[in-house]
Order: structure tokens, then C-alpha cells, then sequence
């Protein structure tokens, strides 16, 4: 299995956390996108990362790759199968993750792009995303669970994004919980392996 990759794309990120997480023995296949290789493109003509030749098919959506991985092996439950209920609010996270605040996250970093506003202001746009979370933090290490859970690794990438265009306000800002969740992932282990060069 070859998964086409970029190091540090949120999407790709999440994707080799899963693959690693679940044990899937794969080959990571770094992309120079302004370089795209013809298997890349063979097999996902619209060329963005990640995609996973599984061998028998591609699978072009870091969610999608990430499912497949977690079908196969799933040691500590990041599916929530004991919990239906923490199952179904995961997926709102993430779906919500994956536009409302990947939008704000894109205002926020590259605000000399949108002149509109300030940077502050898209900031300020995405801390109730940042308050939601850090109430969902209150009393539990981990978004949903007492463990990680697909919903951790599915948001981690995105909000590393966003604690990374002003480090010094997010040390500061009211959020200890998100802020200790985020540390916590980026120093396992796990992290770690996936971000190895």
C-alpha cells in the first residue's frame, strides 16, 4: 500500500496518524505538489494529498482513509463503538471541523489576503470553536472518551494550523484545556512517528 502524502498538510496528517495508530503496514509516498507524479495522478486525477493506493482501489479523503484504517485495526476504540451517542457527535465535530473552522483557520493565518478584516477578527470568529472544545475538555484528557478517539486525531491537525499563526496568544489565551490537549498530542509518541522526516 503507497499513501501519497505531504508532510505537512492537516489532511495527509491525520490520515498517517490513523494508518500508524491502526498498524497498516504502508509505504508514505512524499508529494511535491508542485511536482505531482503520474501514479498520483493516475490514480486521483484532481492530484491533492492524501491519497492511499490500498491495491485494490484509491481512497482520496483523509476521513475516508482514515475509516479504512480503523476497520482494520482499532486497539482502543477511536470508532466509540461503546459509545453510539459520543459516535454520532463526533462526526458533527468533525464535519464542522472540516468547514466552518478550516474557513476560519484560512482568514486567521492568511489575513493579509483578506484585507476585509484584521487578523484579530478572524481570530476572535474561531474562539468559540476554541470554547465549545475546551467545555467538551472539562473533567477528560480527550475530546469524547477517557482515550483518544477518531475526533481527537481528525482536529488535531488543523488546530496545531491555528495555534501556529500567533504561538504567543495562544500560550495565553483562556483556553488551558485545548492548550494542554494539543501539547499533549503533539509530544506522544504517536505524533511523533507520524511527523519523523
Amino acid at each position: 500500500m503507497i499513501l501519497f502524502s505531504f508532510r505537512r498538510c492537516p489532511w495527509a496528517m491525520r490520515a498517517r496518524l490513523a494508518l500508524h495508530y491502526a498498524g497498516c503496514e504502508v509505504h508514505i509516498r512524499e508529494v511535491a505538489m508542485k511536482n505531482k507524479p503520474a501514479e498520483l495522478l493516475a490514480l486521483s486525477p484532481k492530484g491533492t494529498v492524501p491519497v492511499l493506493d490500498t491495491g485494490e482501489g484509491a481512497l482520496e479523503e483523509s476521513l475516508d482513509i482514515m475509516r479504512w484504517a480503523l476497520e482494520r485495526n482499532d486497539p482502543q476504540d477511536w470508532r466509540l463503538q461503546a459509545d453510539p451517542a459520543a459516535a454520532q457527535q463526533a462526526d458533527r465535530l468533525i464535519a464542522r471541523n472540516d468547514s466552518e473552522f478550516k474557513a476560519q483557520v484560512n482568514l486567521y493565518k492568511y489575513a493579509e489576503r483578506y484585507p476585509e478584516h484584521t487578523r484579530e477578527h478572524y481570530r476572535q470568529k474561531a474562539e468559540a470553536w476554541l470554547a465549545e472544545l475546551e467545555h467538551l475538555l472539562e473533567g477528560r484528557p480527550y475530546l469524547l472518551a477517557n482515550h483518544p478517539s477518531l475526533v481527537d486525531a481528525a482536529l488535531l491537525p488543523l488546530m496545531r494550523q491555528f495555534a501556529g499563526v500567533e504561538p504567543q496568544w495562544f500560550a495565553e489565551a483562556a483556553y488551558p484545556r485545548v492548550r494542554s490537549w494539543l501539547e499533549g498530542w503533539l509530544a506522544s509518541e504517536l505524533f511523533k512517528a507520524v511527523m519523523a522526516k
